[in-house]
C-alpha cells in the first residue's frame, strides 16, 4: 500500500490530526497517511516570514523520516520547503499550492484563490508564476477575518469565491489544508469547480501524476495536466 507522510509545517498538532483525517478520507483504502508536526515555529502560517521558518522544519522532518514512505505531502498552502526537500529525498514531494494550482489550471482554465491569509497574497501569486501558471492566475480574494464558526467561515469564503468569479476565474482554489470541509460545502453551491487542496494533493500522489520537480524526475504535469480529485 502507498504510504504518505503528511508534514504539517506549523506547530499545531491538532491541525495535523485534522488534516490527516481529511487526507485519510480522500485516500480511502488506496493509501495510509501518517502525520508529522513541526516542533518549532508558528502555530499558523500567515506571513512570508512564517513560510520561511516553516521551510526549515519541513526539510528537517522530511530528511529524517522519509525512508519508510512512498511520498511526502507538505500540507501548507505555500509549499514551504517542498522544492528543497525534493532535492534531498528519493521519493515524490508535493505541496498543496502546486497540487491545487495544477488541478485548477487543467485544460487551460483561468483560476483564482479564495483564502483567509491576506499577508500571503504576494506569495500565492509568486507560486503561480514559479509553476508557469501566471497567465492563468486571476488573483486571490481574502475573507475580512477568520471566522471560528464553520458556517460563518463557509459564508465568508463563498463571498471570496464570488469575487474570484467576477475576476474571470473558471475554477477557484480554497487556499488552506484545513479548509476542505468548507470547500466541499461550497462545491454544492457553485457551478464552477471548487478545488480543495488537501484531497486534490492526495489524489495526485496516489495516482503518481504530479510530483515536485527533482533533478532525476521532471514533473509529469509539464506534459499532462493533473485532474482534480473526485
Amino acid at each position: 500500500m502507498t504510504r504518505i507522510l503528511l508534514i504539517n509545517p506549523n506547530s499545531n498538532a491538532a491541525t495535523t490530526a485534522m488534516m490527516v483525517e481529511i487526507a485519510a478520507a480522500a485516500a480511502g483504502n488506496r493509501a495510509r497517511i501518517t502525520g508529522a508536526t513541526a516542533r518549532h515555529g508558528p502555530a499558523m502560517l500567515t506571513t512570508p516570514a512564517d513560510l520561511a521558518a516553516a521551510a526549515v522544519e519541513v526539510i528537517a522532518i522530511g530528511r529524517s523520516q522519509a525512508a519508510p514512505y512512498s511520498a511526502i505531502l507538505v500540507a501548507a498552502f505555500g509549499d514551504p520547503g517542498a522544492a528543497e526537500l525534493a532535492q534531498i529525498v528519493a521519493i515524490p514531494v508535493l505541496g498543496l499550492a502546486e497540487a491545487s494550482m495544477r488541478a485548477a489550471a487543467a485544460g487551460q482554465r483561468r483560476f483564482g484563490v479564495a483564502t483567509v491569509t491576506p499577508a500571503l497574497v504576494p506569495a500565492i501569486a509568486a507560486r503561480a508564476a514559479q509553476l508557469g501558471l501566471g497567465p492563468l492566475y486571476c488573483g486571490t480574494r481574502v475573507t475580512p477575518n477568520i471566522p471560528t464558526d464553520p458556517h460563518a467561515l463557509t459564508a465568508a469564503l463563498a463571498s471570496a469565491v464570488a469575487q474570484c468569479q467576477a475576476d474571470g476565474a473558471q475554477a477557484v482554489i480554497i487556499g488552506g489544508g484545513p479548509l476542505a470541509q468548507a470547500a466541499s460545502a461550497l462545491q454544492h453551491q457553485c457551478a464552477i469547480p471548487i478545488i480543495a487542496p488537501l484531497p486534490t494533493a492526495i489524489h495526485q500522489l496516489i495516482t503518481a501524476r504530479c510530483t515536485t520537480p527533482s533533478p532525476a524526475s521532471p514533473p509529469c504535469c509539464a506534459t499532462q495536466p493533473c485532474a482534480p480529485a473526485p
